[in-house]
């Protein structure tokens, strides 16, 4: 059997929520990627031109600083959760899985969102861990309990 980790970044804390239930749901264990500075309402307002979720859809290439960095050896699974910040992940879990060894680990994504559905399968993230194997993830909502999340699991293993 493989060792899971679910490592997240959240905004608002609804993928901390959503994270929480799946690495009970599933017995992983858990971490954030923490942001430096720490995220902030504004920080999000995606019709501020000069919010940091707008800044970094302009900058595809910014990698911002992260505080917290959470390791993934010894795991063989790593599932990566993110809110949607136009259709993709924050920059923060690309300088994360880019300050990091995947080879032969298995990355799969969620995401939470209250509407885009776009960015979850994280196939965008792919060439930020190339020598991973990726397996498609999927949006949640921020309800998802730990059965619906479980099964999902369950479903990709």
């Amino acid at each position: 059997m493989s060792k899971q980790l679910v490592v997240y970044i959240s905004a608002t804390g609804t993928t901390r929520r959503v994270a929480q239930n799946l690495a009970k749901a599933i017995d992983a264990d858990l971490a954030e990627i923490v942001p430096a500075p720490p995220f902030t309402a504004q920080d999000i307002d995606w019709t501020d031109p000069t919010s940091r979720a707008s800044r970094q859809h302009a900058d595809r290439a910014m990698r911002p600083p992260i505080s917290a960095s959470p390791s993934v050896d010894g795991y063989d699974e790593i599932f990566v959760g993110y809110p949607l910040w136009w259709d993709t992940a924050p920059r923060e879990v690309r300088t994360w899985l880019e300050s990091h060894d995947f080879t032969g680990k298995t990355i799969t994504t969620f995401a939470t969102s209250s509407s885009s559905t776009r960015g979850a399968l994280g196939e965008q993230l792919h060439d930020s861990a190339p020598d991973a194997h990726w397996v498609n993830g999927r949006r949640f909502a921020a309800n998802a309990s730990e059965a619906e999340l479980k099964a999902w699991a369950d479903s990709i293993a």
